[in-house]
């Protein structure tokens, strides 16, 4: 009898999202291989963890989905295949500790991606998952194949089963670069269109506030804004101006609605209360009292509290009238209005919104229109805030993506 091998599943991109759809399909018994455009797998993985590795975040599942926003639904059932405390005994199975930090977040106990990564790889490799770097891939041939530029020339390699991790479009030097987007439409694949995520915001600043304030960090403030359907939100946190606007974790944390709002109307209002302590009633009768010799800004720190960059931002723009005032003066305070134009390009966003839309995959992350073709990570139309949901999804995905496939596979060898 002429033995047949089992047909190979093919995982194109290693990232986080790749890498966990190889080891689930590999703990399925499926033989992998896994293509990488750049020279090295996990590229982005490395760069996000420099300054600490933030894996997940430790907040009660019934808030963690919430981050999640339209998406939440479908993200709630890749989250019940491998959510925050799975990833955490993921890493402790490959020897990394973990600890939740003061604000919630979750990192290894060196703080360091490298040992991580090294770790899972040589699991991976051990595990029988074949490597191929320099293969990046260009789409598919008229009979299916997949298609690869390599440094010795185009390549077709037949699978048995397909897993796309590709990433977005927002590090396009690690690889993330989303020329994938065009040999998906071309096959007829619905891809809703890239925008930045998780990016900081276009402010007309004047000279004198982006020379001196630039890369000043904004601490305990509120924003105030409507989201996507005019409904009013808040939200407390840090944020940092820039030379071009603000950005930071508050900024990314309601990125979506204010991007929305720009493409709905141009412009998207913001309103920041730089003093949370206080009630607007309390603060100007504190400001109501003789100011003597102090000048504004030093009035301004000494009975509302406000650090240099605060007051800043108070007389940016600010009019002489309701300057001289205290009630307009705690008005403008509690809700400092700011005009932002435009999120900043993708090539300088920490992640994607758009990609391939949800509603053409199955629940196992299947392509309707294209059986044995699964997607997995960002290339798919969902987005999340900094504060480790965006990893902890795209791994969840991996996982669920890769399972699929494996089984996917297996059920044609049965049937054959």
């Amino acid at each position: 009898m002429t033995h047949v091998p089992a047909p190979r599943l093919a995982i194109i991109g290693g990232g986080p999202a790749g890498l966990m759809a190889a080891e689930a399909a590999c703990a399925a018994g499926v033989q992998v291989d896994l293509y990488d455009a750049m020279g090295s797998v996990g590229r982005k993985f490395l760069l996000a963890g420099k300054g600490g590795l933030n894996l997940t975040h430790g907040e009660p599942f019934t808030r963690f989905v919430e981050r999640y926003g339209e998406r939440r639904d479908e993200i709630t059932r890749w989250l019940r295949v491998f959510d925050a405390g799975a990833l955490r005994a993921w890493a402790h199975g490959l020897g990394v500790e973990t600890f939740v930090g003061s604000s919630g977040r979750v990192f290894p106990a060196d703080m360091k991606a490298a040992p991580l990564l090294r770790r899972w790889l040589h699991r991976l490799r051990a595990g029988g998952v074949a490597f191929h770097v320099h293969h990046r891939w260009l789409g598919w041939t008229d009979d299916g194949a997949l298609r690869f530029a390599t440094p010795a020339g185009e390549h077709a390699v037949a699978a048995g089963a397909t897993v796309l991790a590709l990433g977005g479009a927002s590090w396009p030097k690690l690889g993330s670069d989303g020329a994938w987007v065009a040999p998906l439409r071309a096959a007829g694949i619905d891809v809703a269109p890239l925008q930045s995520a998780n990016c900081g915001f276009e402010i007309a600043w004047s000279e004198h506030l982006r020379s001196r304030f630039a890369g000043v960090p904004l601490k305990a403030v509120v924003a105030h804004w409507l989201d996507r359907r005019g409904v009013a939100q808040s939200r407390q946190g840090e944020c940092v101006l820039s030379e071009y606007g603000i950005e930071g974790s508050l900024v990314y944390a309601i990125g979506a609605d204010l991007r929305e709002r720009i493409a709905q109307q141009g412009k998207a209002q913001l309103q920041l209360d730089l003093a949370p302590g206080m009630t607007q009633a309390a603060l100007a009768e504190r400001l109501a009292a003789p100011r003597g010799k102090h000048s504004l800004g030093e009035w301004l720190r000494r009975r509302a509290h406000l650090d240099g960059v605060k007051c800043a931002l108070v007389f940016e723009g600010g009019d002489r009238a309701v300057l001289a005032g205290p009630v307009a003066l705690a008005a403008r305070i509690k809700a400092l209005p700011l005009v932002l134009r435009a999120p900043r390009p993708l090539a300088e966003a920490i992640s994607t919104a758009g990609g391939v839309r949800l509603e053409a995959l199955d629940g196992a992350l299947m392509l309707r229109g294209r059986p044995g073709t699964f997607f997995a990570g960002e290339m798919l139309d969902w987005e999340a805030p900094t504060g480790g949901y965006l990893l902890t999804a795209c791994l969840a995905s991996g996982m669920l993506a890769g399972r699929g496939a494996a089984g996917w596979l297996q059920r044609r060898v049965t049937a054959s």
